[in-house]
C-alpha cells in the first residue's frame, strides 16, 4: 500500500461513517447528544467523588491520567491542525453543533477512553464505557470529529494511559499522602 492508497482508506472511512450518521440524525437526536457530549463536565467529577469516597486511590492516578491525556492531545492538535468536518461546506445544518477548535485526533477519545484502565469497580466500568461509546458516536453523529479522529484517540489514550498505568501505584501513594495532609483524619484515603 502506498500513501495514496492509505489517505483513499481514510476517506472512504470517514465518509461511509458521516453516510451511516446522516440516516441515524434527527434534529432531537442532535440535540440530545450536544447534551451528551457535553456531559463530561459531569460525569469525571462524579467518577473522581465516587472513586474518593471508595477511598480508592485510584482516584488520583485517575485524575493525573486525565490532565496528561488532555494536555497530550491537545499538543496533537495543535501540530496537525485539522479542521472539524462540521466546519466544511455542506453540513450546514450542523454548524449550530460544531465546535471550535481543531479536530484531529478527538480529545474526548483520547481522554476518555483511557481513563477506564483506572477504574476497579465491574459495574461502573460498564456504565463507563457504555457512556464513553455514546459519546464519541454523537461526536461523529454532529460532524465534530471523523471517525478517524476517534480512532486515533482511542489509539493514543489506550497507550499513554496503559505506560501511566505502570506508575498508578507511586503516583497514587505520593498523591494520597499529600490529600491526607491536608484532610487529616477528616476524610483519610
Amino acid at each position: 500500500m502506498n500513501m495514496n492508497d492509505i489517505l483513499s482508506f481514510i476517506q472512504n472511512l470517514n465518509l461511509a461513517a458521516y453516510q451511516v450518521t446522516e440516516k441515524l440524525g434527527s434534529p432531537l437526536l442532535y440535540h440530545i447528544m450536544s447534551y451528551v457530549v457535553e456531559s463530561y463536565f459531569i460525569v469525571l467529577p462524579i467518577v473522581i467523588l465516587y472513586l474518593l469516597f471508595k477511598r480508592d486511590r485510584n482516584a488520583f492516578s485517575f485524575a493525573v491520567a486525565l490532565l496528561v491525556l488532555y494536555m497530550v492531545g491537545d499538543i496533537i492538535k495543535m501540530i496537525v491542525k485539522e479542521p472539524r468536518p462540521c466546519s466544511l461546506q455542506g453540513l450546514q445544518y450542523l454548524q449550530g453543533y460544531c465546535d471550535t477548535g481543531y479536530s484531529f485526533p478527538s480529545n474526548h477519545a483520547t481522554v476518555l477512553t483511557g481513563l477506564a484502565l483506572f477504574i476497579n469497580y465491574r459495574y461502573l466500568k460498564i456504565l463507563y464505557l457504555m457512556w464513553v461509546a455514546i459519546l464519541l458516536f454523537g461526536k461523529v453523529l454532529l460532524a465534530q470529529h471523523y471517525l478517524t479522529d476517534i480512532i486515533a484517540g482511542v489509539i493514543i489514550s489506550l497507550v499513554i494511559a496503559r505506560l501511566l498505568k505502570v506508575f498508578s501505584r507511586d503516583i497514587n501513594e505520593t498523591l494520597a499522602k499529600i490529600f491526607n495532609k491536608i484532610f487529616g483524619r477528616a476524610f483519610r484515603i
